[in-house]
């Protein structure tokens, strides 16, 4: 493969193959499919979601949500909601079914004052990442939110949705399993106490690793998992996905090779790829690890061969002698990359191996 610049590029085959596995798992549960589309932001990855049965979306920002509303009428913002985009809200609620994210009673009293069209909400709950959200144990705070919603007609009550973030600093599969365990079994007894008063309440989880590596959902209703649909180094790392499920690469130019430092520079830095980064205890600080290139497309990683450094251009590999040795000046590299959601917004679009199609996001 040669790019003359960095150039993201997608196997859609494993793109399918992932979206049709976490699809399959939902209905095997008897769960709502609301996959997360912060990952891909595109309208044409958004129609294979269609055509894996998906009605419903989970966006990050008001800003995606007018994006996807052309083609999607069920939206959640899984972001807590920022009043300051009221007029946005307005426009976009009477075209869709809109569903916001709140946590505070300020945010409540604002949108009874100023909505002009029904909106659903979750109340957002925090099961131990401690990012966001109301405690999964403060009952009197959700209390004192529930009574406030029932006092504006325009606000309707959708359940309880949380993200168990914490999973991506688990050290292991096991470790990610007892994370969103004790996750679902938080949710679920917040669920039983308001179920009478709300019948129709659903209780949301989201987070990738969580919902790749479960075999049970106990207590939920919904899953919102997103970076599943291209995978990357973190997913590997976390035990979440093998390499093969990784959909997408960054494919840089060679610029410079540095055989005696077992060095080559590749075209493409952190305003490629982020400074997103693992830390492994024998090779050190990982930006990307380098696949083999395969023709149109790429293999496995090469063991030991990965980004080391990064600046606003430049990207440092460093790798077995023999590999350095064997670059010249001018080959492509696939780097896989730690984030694929950040890389895809730096990216602003990734190109089809299949196809040659070029998809544009957000």
């Amino acid at each position: 493969m040669t790019h003359p610049r960095p150039t993201l590029l997608l196997d859609e085959g494993r793109c399918h193959a992932n979206i049709a596995m976490m699809a399959d798992k939902a209905a095997a549960h008897g769960l709502i499919f609301r996959p997360h589309f912060k990952t891909h932001q595109s309208l044409a990855v958004g129609h294979w979601f269609k055509e894996a049965g998906v009605r419903c979306i989970t966006v990050s920002s008001q800003t995606m949500a007018e994006h996807f509303a052309s083609e999607w009428d069920d939206i959640t913002v899984a972001f807590p909601v920022n009043i300051l985009e009221i007029d946005t809200i307005n426009r976009l609620a009477p075209r869709l079914a809109l569903n916001l994210l709140v946590e505070s009673a300020e945010s409540l009293r604002f949108l009874a004052g100023r909505l002009h069209s029904s909106v659903g909400f979750f109340i957002k709950i925090d099961v131990g990442y401690h990012r966001t959200g109301v405690d999964a144990g403060d009952t009197a705070t959700i209390d004192a939110l529930l009574d406030l919603a029932r006092q504006c007609t325009q606000l309707h009550f959708r359940g309880f949705l949380t993200h168990a973030g914490h999973t991506y600093g688990a050290a292991s599969p096991g470790e990610v399993l007892a994370i969103h365990r004790q996750a679902c079994l938080l949710m679920a007894a917040l669920k039983e106490r308001y179920q009478e008063a709300w019948p129709q309440l659903l209780v949301s989880v989201g987070d990738t690793p969580g919902c790749s590596l479960a075999s049970d959902f106990p207590g939920c209703d919904e899953i919102r998992p997103g970076n599943f649909v291209f995978y990357d180094l973190t997913q590997q790392h976390l035990g979440a996905c093998e390499s093969r499920r990784i959909a997408v690469a960054l494919s840089c130019p060679v610029v410079a090779v540095h055989p005696r430092r077992n060095e080559a520079v590749l075209y493409g830095g952190a305003i490629h790829l982020s400074k997103e980064a693992l830390h492994d205890p024998q090779l050190g600080t990982i930006y990307g690890r380098v696949a083999r290139s395969m023709g149109l497309g790429w293999g496995e990683p090469i063991p030991g061969m990965f980004v080391r450094s990064l600046s606003q251009e430049h990207g440092v590999v460093v790798g077995p002698e023999h590999e350095i040795a064997d670059l010249r000046v001018g080959d492509c590299l696939p780097v896989l990359p730690v984030h694929s959601c950040l890389t895809v917004q730096l990216m602003r679009c990734y190109t089809g191996l299949a196809s040659g199609e070029t998809f544009a996001t957000l």
